[in-house]
């Protein structure tokens, strides 16, 4: 299986025009310039990406990837990796954050399996089975993934794109589901950045300060055995998660094909971390949802220049954050849209 074309081909920039001529309606409209702070950003951006003079966030896509990791073999979360395949039915049946607010947006969720511990019944609604291995290998002891496992997943990231663009989707939110998780993209970011285990360990789950320390002990010894390597592709190999590795090949295969992206959390901002590093040209694609009140996702958002919108404390993942913030988008547009020019309104300019 080889690379997705959006991984090895950098996505067009958006549309430079439509980004001046929105900025000019913003300074036209019956407000001082720039009172309506980074909801005017929003919109401007939001124009260039969706190359629109009246952007619009009223289809929205969420693909939940979930996967489990062999590091949880060191102990390292507070819940059991069973968790992971039951979570893909509760998403189904409509029970989970994610659901729930998926239904108040009216957006369009999937689910992809991509291989967990437990057993995930056949012919769940809205689950796509793209089954890749029972979880990763213990990323402390060798290598997560082997080339054909890693390959897989970026594709199957990019196909849920692929389907993101044939339902005419306004804006792309990937969210991930994966006891161990918070391992897995600490001990990445370790690697990227590089940032030391005990400042972008944090309790994931729900782990004590012992825990925490442990947790941070585990990713010390990974990145040990990782070496100095930080080619994206070596530690999505090396360190990653078939759900991570997925999200990077989604947020690069939504760009690709001109559909904006709302990154998540500490997991997500991960991924669009690698991503960046991929691709450097993906990064005015990217809107940020919310400050996770996951340990090391500051350092995240700083290494790419990034302010979410939200800082609501959350830190649950899939995909919630991010939705919580679409509202907050679609009023950007509403806004931009709508509003009259002083022209209009017959009221004097300054």
């Amino acid at each position: 299986m080889t690379l997705p074309e959006s991984w090895t081909c950098a996505p067009a920039g958006p549309d430079a025009n439509l980004i001046e001529q929105a900025t000019q309606r913003q300074n036209l409209l019956t407000k001082p310039p720039g009172s309506l702070g980074r909801l005017e950003q929003t919109a401007i951006a939001l124009s260039g990406q969706q190359r629109r003079e009246r952007p619009a966030v009223d289809r929205v896509h969420i693909s939940i990837f979930a996967a489990d990791h062999g590091v949880c073999a060191e102990g390292i979360s507070a819940y059991p990796q069973e968790v992971t395949a039951q979570m893909i039915a509760n998403f189904a049946h409509g029970g989970a954050a994610i659901s729930v607010l998926a239904r108040q947006l009216d957006a369009r969720l999937e689910v992809i399996d991509l291989g967990t511990v437990g057993e995930v019944a056949a012919n769940l609604p809205g689950v796509v089975s793209a089954r890749i291995a029972a979880g990763t290998n213990n990323l402390a002891a060798g290598p997560a993934m082997n080339t054909e496992q890693l390959n897989a997943a970026l594709e199957a990231g990019d196909e849920s794109a692929a389907r993101a663009a044939t339902a005419g989707t306004d804006l792309f939110i990937a969210g991930d589901m994966g006891i161990g998780n918070t391992t897995t993209a600490a001990a990445m970011a370790c690697a990227l950045l590089p940032a030391l285990p005990d400042e972008l360990a944090g309790a994931g789950t729900g782990l004590d300060q012992a825990g925490i320390r442990h947790k941070a002990d585990v990713i010390d010894r990974a990145l040990h055995r990782h070496g100095d390597g930080k080619d994206p592709l070596e530690v999505l190999a090396s360190l990653g998660g078939f759900e991570i590795a997925a999200m990077c090949g989604a947020y690069l295969g939504a760009a690709w094909r001109g559909i904006p992206v709302l990154v998540d959390g500490f997991i997500a901002s991960v991924a669009a971390l690698v991503a960046v590093r991929q691709q450097p040209e993906l990064r005015p694609w990217l809107h940020f949802g919310h400050h996770s009140a996951e340990k090391g996702h500051q350092r995240i958002l700083q290494a790419l220049e990034a302010t979410p919108l939200l800082d609501l404390g959350m830190r649950l993942g899939e995909a919630s954050g991010a939705a919580v913030a679409v509202p907050l988008l679609r009023q950007a547009c509403a806004l931009h849209n709508q509003m009259a020019s002083f022209a209009d309104a017959g009221i004097s300019e300054s």
